[in-house]
């Protein structure tokens, strides 16, 4: 890898990133098998276990970027709609729509909730009560029942103070949680980043009083040396 930015070449921190990448067999793995970001074969990791996707479904991807996940759902699921954000930029996805903007925003909300319920107006027959019902809720906040999967890698920037990291990415986790209990169908499927340490008590119990199933699980494809972790919350009961 040859690096231009001579700054960048001479940090040692850049440095020891790039050996790290370069040393990484799911770096060269997504390379190979044409994924944008190592973090593909965390999702992958997780379906294979638990069979969450599958073809014809409604996903939301929630911090997105660079795109991998959605990636991923789009190339082995076709048939399903996916809709993902991230206040970074992504390259487009067939088959995902994608919105630019921070997810803790009304407007960004805004944008969840009316494409969620789109999917509900799209799963109807031409009864016209029906459909004149949830047209006129694509203007509210409301996106009931219309979502299979909501996936969440949202992550904060971290600024090296454990507890500090752990409650900001809590907040993230409470804000992907508070949209899944207002979207998701019964049955659906919720999946989440966390971090390990600290308190997560009390989300972790509204969790389970609405799920059938919820799991915990760190793949292998998470680095060793992070504290990330993933909740797998499976069989939505209902809000």
């Amino acid at each position: 890898m040859r690096i231009l930015n001579k700054k960048i070449a001479k940090s040692k921190s850049s440095t020891a990133w790039i050996q790290r990448q370069a040393a990484d067999p799911y770096v060269a793995r997504a390379q190979k098998d044409g994924y944008r970001a190592r973090a593909a074969y965390k999702i992958i990791e997780i379906n294979d276990k638990y069979k969450f996707l599958k073809n014809g479904q409604a996903v939301v991807d929630l911090g997105a970027a660079p795109g991998s996940w959605s990636q991923y759902i789009a190339k082995e699921f076709p048939k399903s709609r996916v809709v993902a954000m991230d206040l970074l930029p992504i390259k487009p996805i067939d088959g995902v729509e994608f919105y630019e903007g921070d997810f803790t925003t009304d407007e960004a909300l805004d944008w969840l909730r009316k494409k969620s319920l789109g999917f509900r107006v799209e799963s109807l027959d031409s009864n016209e009560s029906q459909l004149s019902t949830l047209n006129s809720k694509l203007c509210t906040t409301s996106a009931t029942n219309s979502v299979d999967v909501v996936l969440s890698d949202m992550a904060p920037n971290t600024c090296g103070h454990q507890k500090t990291d752990h409650l900001r990415q809590m907040t993230l986790l409470e804000y992907a949680w508070d949209f899944a209990k207002t979207a998701l169908k019964p049955g659906g499927a919720f999946v989440a980043k966390s971090f390990t340490g600290g308190t997560t008590t009390e989300i972790l119990l509204d969790i389970k009083k609405h799920f059938e199933k919820v799991h915990h699980i760190k793949p292998e494809s998470s680095r060793k040396d992070s504290v990330e972790m993933f909740i797998v919350a499976l069989g939505f009961k209902g809000a």
